[in-house]
């Protein structure tokens, strides 16, 4: 399944802006924001936002918004999180510049606060022509995030994150699901949730065969926290999947008696997008070591 690109490649950028009579790869940034927000996805709002980051790697990353119609707008993908979530999911480090179409939400710069060192991010808006990037400080200057919650050691956003789940068998039945739902458990394993410590990941499937993983998010001001159904979603739209009805199966694993469960709203959001998704749940536990084989 061929689509749009949302990533970049350090030599294709580098190629890009030679070809558009820039010097360096920041330049071209500017220009990458409209041809971005064409590929949104906004069926209610009809407000197509793109963000393009560049990364320490010299990667350049897009990002859209999602929305689903049928249910409630908190359930959307901001531009900013879907970019985020794309850098997370090509281990890409760190976000250094950002260009998007219209200002960042207080909703999404609280979210961006989830990076190390995310008040240094120089961010340019292009709907106010002025050319000029800012510091995400300036856009949120009495800023609330993992500083005032978690220690230092605490890994953030976009670096390595190893839970230590395994999932729970049943007599050790082999499954049919048995790649999604070890996908899915890879995807928990990956899950940035600090503040609950209710780590949780999706797989899901389309009628090609193609497997999409989504690491549920969470943001110390608990509401721009982006679940593990619209992080797998990021996932099958960034890798250029079409109409959500594509996705035919999907796993999700958590933790059984975790403070925050994912199920209700998962298979909610998977009932009005992919209506004949089929939905199963697995749940694991958490070890207090480093698992050397699980499942």
């Amino acid at each position: 399944m061929d689509g749009p690109k949302f990533l970049l490649e350090a030599s294709e950028a580098e190629t890009l802006a030679h070809k558009s009579g820039h010097t360096t790869v920041l330049q071209v940034l500017p220009s990458l924001v409209a041809p971005a927000q064409a590929l949104a996805r906004p069926p209610i709002s009809n407000f197509h936002v793109g963000a393009v980051g560049l990364g320490s790697s010299g990667r350049v990353f897009l990002g859209v918004n999602l929305e689903f119609p049928g249910l409630p707008l908190h359930n959307s993908v901001h531009a900013e999180q879907f970019l985020l979530t794309n850098l997370s999911f090509h281990s890409e480090p760190k976000l250094h510049y950002l260009a998007v179409s219209a200002a960042p939400c207080g909703h999404c710069r609280q979210f961006l606060h989830e990076i190390r060192n995310a008040p240094d991010i120089q961010i340019l808006v292009t709907d106010n022509h002025l050319n000029q990037f800012d510091s995400l400080s300036r856009f949120l200057p009495h800023r609330f995030g993992p500083g005032d919650l978690l220690d230092e050691d605490v890994p953030l956003l976009l670096e390595h994150h190893d839970n230590r789940l395994c999932l729970r068998t049943n007599n050790g039945e082999i499954h049919v699901d048995d790649l999604l739902r070890h996908a899915a458990l890879e995807a928990a394993n990956r899950s940035h949730a600090p503040y609950s410590g209710c780590p949780s990941g999706v797989a899901l499937v389309d009628c090609e065969g193609k497997v999409y993983k989504g690491s549920y998010m969470e943001s110390a001001a608990h509401n721009p926290s982006l679940g593990p159904v619209q992080a797998a979603i990021v996932a099958y739209v960034a890798s250029g999947g079409g109409g959500y009805e594509r996705i035919v199966r999907a796993v999700l694993v958590e933790m059984e008696e975790a403070k925050v469960r994912q199920e209700h709203t998962a298979r909610l959001l998977l009932q009005v997008t992919a209506p004949k998704c089929e939905f199963k749940l697995f749940h694991c536990f958490q070890t207090s070591k480093k698992p050397t084989s699980c499942g």
